[in-house]
């Protein structure tokens, strides 16, 4: 699961997010969804972050996008997709084969779940998680396209998969985070995501937040 991330933009993702705030459509949307387009500290559900998709010729561009897919009958929106389903799941199959995009950010968010002696789940101690030796950490994500009235906008969510070592005497599940050399085969729409994710990193480094 992934619900929390963070974008430090006085170093390595400044010019991502100055990118997704120069997009032609970005102060619209900051009017449309009544949302800032700040873009950094710690981004939740809801909020717009700059994200990595192929632009129109096909070449990597960065854009602003809301995070979540809207669902009919929920009242929250949808912000992870399970790696395991997600290219057979009605929800996310369009844009697992079509639409993938790479969410850059500093570092994830989890918090520690346990079970207690009466088999509740009970949350703990934030880490913060990023891959070792790494100064982005970039995130695997899906995107479409959700309208408001005749605004027509992206919105993603994040992928995760099984955890890492490290990462499992935290939680259960952990994002997809890709190497760098990867992030033009993962969002190319003619890449075949089955074999990209192979290539998935799994050395994380682990500390309290």
């Amino acid at each position: 699961m992934c619900t929390r991330f963070y974008a430090d933009i006085d170093k390595e993702l400044k010019p991502f997010t100055d990118a997704a705030q120069q997009a032609s459509f970005a102060e619209q949307m900051m009017i449309e969804l009544s949302r800032p387009l700040t873009m950094s500290g710690e981004i939740r559900p809801t909020d717009i972050a700059a994200v990595i998709a192929p632009a129109r010729n096909g070449q990597r561009a960065v854009f602003p996008m809301q995070w979540g897919f809207s669902i009919s009958g929920m009242k929250t929106p949808i912000v992870n997709a399970r790696i395991e389903s997600a290219a057979e799941k009605p929800t996310f199959r369009d844009s697992w084969y079509r639409r993938r995009c790479v969410i850059p950010a500093s570092w994830y968010y989890e918090w520690q779940h346990y079970k207690t002696n009466d088999g509740r789940t009970r949350t703990g101690g934030k880490y913060a998680i990023q891959p070792k030796d790494s100064d982005i950490t970039w995130i695997a994500g899906l995107y479409r396209f959700e309208e408001k009235g005749k605004f027509r906008y992206p919105v993603f969510v994040v992928l995760t998969k099984a955890p890492c070592e490290a990462v499992s005497r935290i939680h259960d599940r952990m994002p997809v985070i890709l190497p760098e050399s990867a992030v033009d085969e993962w969002i190319s729409v003619g890449g075949v995501p089955e074999e990209t994710v192979k290539k998935a990193l799994s050395d994380m480094t682990v500390e309290e937040a």
